[in-house]
């Protein structure tokens, strides 16, 4: 199922907002963005699906003040109520470490959400089904690294007008290949599924493959909240429990005012 678009950017109130991969401190993150989703969202509960962090970048190397804002919106919403709950990925896996915190987040490797509707849903960053090696932090780091090294060749291709505007370059065309890759065909969402089955729910949640769907597998469903560097996404639950994916829309810019008419319909200001 295609995401929809957020929508014409009313204020929507949600049973539960579903969140992953924003890679705060990455190069490649989109902070003001995500603080434009937000600002239109109200959530009974907010579940970050794991990589809100990129720790293997440097930490806060690339953190700047919109992203110290996606904090303090995350702070605001946690002050009016709303429950946050944060289940470490990959790269942000030192918080899963026993003592780790922030500020009044629960912390869980895994949760089941129960909807609305009474359907059960594991919900998990999803590296957890990684081959092996892959969940090497080595492996995490070096990916970090090239993603890095690969989007500041393409900001340096664009910048000097090497890639027509709308166009893949080269080096998002490789990002999305590994991409691919490290996703297995549809293995990673079977092993995800064959997980979610062993734990007695009706499908799973997660993020970490950056490809967002919503699918169903036989009788299980398959939910992937995609990324905030690419696609821009998020999974929702609405007060009856239903589960929808939508995506990001830029808020449209104001019409340029036309220019004033003068005498015989000239337009006013006109040359000399």
């Amino acid at each position: 199922m295609p995401p929809s678009p957020a929508g014409s950017h009313a204020r929507r109130t949600l049973r539960s907002l579903f969140l992953s991969d924003l890679h705060l401190g990455a190069r490649a993150s989109r902070p003001t963005q995500i603080l434009s989703f937000l600002k239109n969202i109200d959530a009974e509960t907010i579940y970050l699906v794991g990589d809100v962090f990129d720790l293997w970048h440097g930490g806060r190397v690339h953190w700047g003040d919109a992203h110290e804002a996606v904090m303090d919106a995350f702070r605001e919403r946690r002050r009016n109520g709303s429950r946050i709950v944060y289940l470490p990925g990959n790269h942000d896996t030192a918080m899963r470490a026993p003592g780790a915190a922030v500020e009044g987040w629960e912390l869980r490797e895994a949760v089941i959400h129960r909807a609305a509707d009474g359907r059960r849903y594991l919900v998990l960053h999803g590296d957890q089904c990684d081959p092996r090696i892959l969940r090497w932090h080595a492996m995490t780091r070096l990916g970090s690294r090239l993603d890095a090294m690969l989007r500041q060749v393409d900001d340096w291709q664009r910048q000097r007008g090497h890639v027509p505007a709308g166009t893949q370059s080269p080096a998002q065309r490789v990002i999305a290949r590994a991409n691919q890759l490290l996703a297995m065909g549809d293995r990673f969402e079977r092993r995800l599924i064959k997980l979610a089955r062993a734990a007695g729910t009706e499908g799973v949640i997660c993020g970490h493959s950056h490809k967002p769907g919503l699918r169903a597998h036989g009788e299980m469903l398959y939910a992937n909240c995609g990324d905030w560097i690419d696609s821009l996404t998020a999974m929702t639950e609405d007060l009856q429990g239903s589960l929808s994916l939508v995506e990001y829309a830029a808020p449209a810019l104001p019409a340029a005012p036309k220019p004033a008419a003068g005498k015989n319909g000239a337009l006013a200001g006109g040359l000399a």
